[in-house]
């Protein structure tokens, strides 16, 4: 795994790591000290924040993890792969309209509120904020964050596998094959839709066979995405992984990243994560909680 681990970060493959802590935060070497804090965000130019599911399970959303983690009898991250969609493509979309349902009735947390309120706010100073998001919903944008890099990709775009034409699909039901399927229940069988009834693309002579335009595990990050990470990860003299487990490489090292230049970073979660030893701090708690508290105006803005 350590070699595996060593090739994501360098070639960009997202994949997952197995090893998860689930204890809670006892390790003294962090801080809690709110007001400690404040005083690096008070004095931070360019803020980077990297957020992942946990952001979004506050509104609703399922991290596909822990008691999510199958769907019918598969396991969410087997399904999650280009040669699951190769192979079994109907099934494949099922789970993914079944997410895209889900993600479709949902709003932005205070979470979210906070960061997009954060952004603004600090803009009209000359500071900025990016938030890197391992979420494939839309709800950062929904919230008004403007600068936000998808690093795995958007559930609510699709792209073809023939001639590559990405577009922003939010109709509901996506296809008529895939009206009222996806139902999640350990029982209930696939539908099998043939591969001509599935999504295809709308671009002139071409009605090729659509994809959601993730990145499957397996595959590599889009290059540009990771090139405007890299600039952000090296700028930034704050740094907030929020909402995220840490075992889903290359994310995971992105906050040691910054931390090991001396940056201070702050990890915002509901328990320990793999990476909170590499962290300045840890808030520990439901994030629509602490993360309001923490991006607040400081005494200290002009504004």
């Amino acid at each position: 795994m350590l070699l595996q681990k060593r090739a994501a970060i360098a070639l960009g493959l997202r994949i997952c790591s197995t090893h998860v802590i689930k204890r809670p935060l006892i390790d003294t070497r962090h801080s809690s000290d709110m007001a400690e804090f404040r005083k690096d965000f008070s004095k931070a130019k360019h803020i980077a924040i990297i957020t992942g599911a946990g952001v979004s399970e506050e509104s609703g959303v399922p991290t596909f993890r822990g008691e999510n983690e199958k769907w019918r009898k598969w396991q969410s991250q087997d399904l999650a792969t280009p040669e699951a969609f190769s192979r079994t493509p109907s099934r494949v979309w099922e789970f993914y309209h079944y997410r895209r349902e889900l993600v479709l009735n949902k709003k932005p947390n205070a979470a979210h509120l906070a960061i997009a309120e954060c952004e603004a706010r600090l803009k009209k100073q000359g500071r900025s904020v990016v938030v890197i998001t391992q979420c494939i919903d839309d709800l950062h944008r929904q919230a008004g964050s403007k600068h936000v890099l998808k690093i795995h990709g958007s559930l609510l775009e699709t792209r073809c596998v023939s001639c590559g034409h990405v577009t922003v699909n939010k109709r509901s039901p996506i296809c008529a094959a895939l009206k009222d399927k996806g139902a999640p229940g350990p029982d209930v069988p696939d539908a099998d839709i043939p591969v001509d009834k599935l999504p295809r693309c709308d671009q002139r002579d071409c009605h090729g066979l659509l994809r959601p335009n993730m990145v499957f595990f397996g595959e590599t990050l889009d290059s540009h995405i990771l090139t405007k990470v890299e600039k952000e990860m090296e700028l930034c003299d704050l740094c907030l992984v929020v909402g995220t487990s840490s075992i889903v490489y290359p994310a995971a090292m992105f906050g040691p990243r910054v931390a090991s230049r001396g940056v201070p970073v702050a990890e915002f979660n509901r328990n320990a994560t793999p990476k909170s030893e590499y962290f300045t701090y840890h808030f520990q708690g439901v994030c629509g909680t602490t993360l309001p508290e923490a991006l607040a105006q400081h005494e200290s803005e002009d504004l």
